[in-house]
């Protein structure tokens, strides 16, 4: 059953009450395969609650462990912020933009946190050590491509990082019975 936007952002508004251990040092580390899991958990709650990325079908594991051996395999930074008690509370990464090889210098980031997470900076601690990690790695730009609804917050991680508007782009994806924008912010390393 589809949710309507109003019940959708009831459920992340109540997820972020759940309680999440922010007491002590939260580590952040590259993936591993055995984060897999809780990457799936984390991202499929956005595909199926929000409009912040423009997947319709939940992912599988599968789907994750492909994309981890590639990006892995690219030597791409893969992080993820872990709790003092081992709970994954985010992911980050950065994937290629275009396929082309001139390109190849440029990746496109991505940023999801456990909504009770949210509000606790480790979507900043995560952002720092993605292009930390993303230049070591021999990338010279990121770009961000953002959903034009419901991502105020991440918008405003960007621009805090340094990241440039460079544009709009209205009505390129339909999710919800709606359309949707997308806001692209770019940055160099």
């Amino acid at each position: 059953m589809a949710l309507d936007s109003e019940s959708r952002w009831r459920l992340v508004r109540k997820a972020k009450l759940k309680p999440v251990e922010p007491e002590g040092e939260i580590t952040i580390r590259q993936a591993v395969v055995t984060d897999l899991g809780g990457v799936l958990e984390i991202y499929n709650f956005y595909v199926k609650n929000s409009a912040v990325t423009f997947d319709i079908e939940p992912m599988t594991l599968t789907d994750w462990r492909e994309k981890f051996d590639w990006l892995t395999g690219l030597k791409m930074p893969f992080l993820v912020a872990v709790s003092p008690s081992g709970q994954l509370l985010g992911f980050a990464y950065v994937a290629p933009w275009r396929a082309k090889a001139a390109y190849r210098r440029t990746v496109e980031d991505s940023i999801y946190l456990r909504p009770a997470a949210i509000g606790k900076r480790v979507g900043t601690r995560l952002m720092q050590e993605l292009l930390t990690a993303a230049k070591a790695a021999g990338v010279r730009e990121v770009v961000a491509v953002i959903s034009d609804r419901g991502a105020d917050a991440s918008i405003q991680l960007h621009k805090s990082f340094g990241f440039k508007s460079q544009g709009h782009l209205a009505k390129v994806g339909f999710k919800f019975e709606r359309w949707l924008g997308t806001v692209l912010l770019q940055k160099s390393l």
